[in-house]
């Protein structure tokens, strides 16, 4: 039981009061996180605040300040589309949070969660030397989230952002304006690396590809299945589009380049399909499993010699 009302509660007049009752209604129905939160009750602070277009550092003492009438309606609204459509809650918002920067989303695009923030935050230390970054490509950008990111954490590099979706970079294309990087980075329909010539070559190639693999598919909650299926599913391995980016890379990247790459849950199916593959895969101080890093030559000497 979701314990839904038709109209807002008449006891419930604060902000507080709606959070606490939003996450309560949360942890009845049972939903699934990891679209920016692992709980119900930070599930509903966010929610809250974002409808009431509060901050989401917000004082505690704005928690007991009084919502409004047509407030209160709205908030009914968005905990009515979390629990009972299980839609995410960046798609109710309209808006996600990568590496302190936000971004538009709907259900164009994939939420943007993935652990390569970190990575992109130190400058992809130590494996590459900042200084010598001038071109990088971000494969399947969805959002735009890892090319944006990258185009401000690297001021000199120009970035091609890639995706096979046509709305996607069309959505991307507006993030792209939103952080004022449009003129560095450029968003163009590529299946995978296809669009972009070898010559000349690229210093660091990141990619956040499809990596569900068919079991995990037919598990996942309904929240995952509001997001692009073709944005999430990979094969029987996870590893579809992998198994075609790994040499693609290999032929574009430059003498010290870097392939940046997230495979999830799939990287025992990574493993076993190349085991002379020299691959490092990152500690990741904030979780998240599944990222590696290949030098050009390690990934030369696997797919072109």
């Amino acid at each position: 039981m979701t314990g839904l009302p038709e109209s807002p509660p008449p006891e419930l007049e604060t902000v507080g009061d709606y959070v606490r009752w939003a996450a309560s209604r949360f942890q009845a129905a049972g939903l699934a996180y990891g679209h920016g939160t692992d709980n119900a009750l930070d599930e509903a602070a966010a929610l809250v605040l974002a409808t009431l277009q509060l901050p989401p550092d917000l004082h505690a003492a704005y928690f007991s300040c009084r919502v409004t009438a047509p407030e209160k309606a709205a908030l009914l609204a968005a905990v009515r589309e979390r629990v009972q459509v299980r839609r995410p809650l960046p798609y109710i918002t309209g808006e996600a949070w990568f590496c302190g920067l936000a971004f538009r989303v709907d259900e164009r695009v994939l939420i943007p969660r993935s652990p390569i923030a970190e990575l992109i935050e130190a400058g992809f230390q130590p494996w590459l030397d900042p200084d010598r970054v001038q071109r990088i490509a971000d494969v399947g950008t969805g959002s735009g989230c890892i090319a944006i990111a990258c185009a401000l954490a690297f001021p000199g590099a120009e970035v091609a952002a890639l995706d096979l979706s046509e709305a996607a970079l069309a959505l991307a294309r507006e993030n792209a304006e939103r952080h004022g990087v449009t003129e560095r980075v450029r968003c163009a329909r590529s299946d995978l690396l296809a669009a972009v010539p070898a010559e000349p070559a690229w210093d660091l190639i990141v990619s956040n590809p499809p990596y569900v693999d068919s079991e995990a598919m037919a598990a996942l909650p309904p929240e995952y299945r509001h997001e692009p299926r073709d944005a999430l599913a990979a094969g029987s391995d996870g590893l579809d589009l992998v198994h075609r980016l790994l040499p693609e890379a290999a032929r574009r990247l430059s003498d010290h380049g870097l392939l940046v790459c997230e495979v999830g849950h799939s990287r025992p199916a990574l493993e076993a399909a190349y085991p002379d593959l020299p691959v490092t895969w990152v500690e990741l101080e904030r979780g998240g499993t599944g990222v590696f890093v290949a030098d050009a030559e390690a990934l030369r000497r696997q797919f072109i010699q």
